[in-house]
């Protein structure tokens, strides 16, 4: 049983056109995409910048990238990869605020 990349954030720019719902559907036909979160950041003229979050056993990154591509999307960064037989959540070694 294959334990790739699990989950995968995108920083990406995109038209206002797909909208969200559409994007998200679209990105979930993808075999190996288990689920995508897709949060608005901003909004402006012609764009809109949005954090995609996606888990799967086993992501594609080309693949992903590809579909991006052709709803017409740009990535701007990968924000966090993860990757192996668990999810390991991010560690905060800033100290809580009581």
């Amino acid at each position: 049983m294959p334990h790739g990349i699990r989950r995968i954030v995108l920083d990406v720019l995109k038209p206002h056109t797909p909208r969200l719902t559409d994007l998200a559907l679209m990105i979930s036909r993808d075999p190996q995409v288990d689920g995508v979160n897709i949060s608005l950041k901003e909004v402006d003229q012609n764009t809109e910048s949005i954090s995609v979050t996606l888990e799967g056993d086993n992501l594609n990154y080309e693949s992903i990238k590809e579909i991006l591509e052709e709803a017409g999307a740009v990535i701007h960064s990968i924000d966090q990869v993860v990757a192996g037989k668990e999810l390991i959540e991010e560690v905060s070694l800033q100290p809580e605020n009581s």
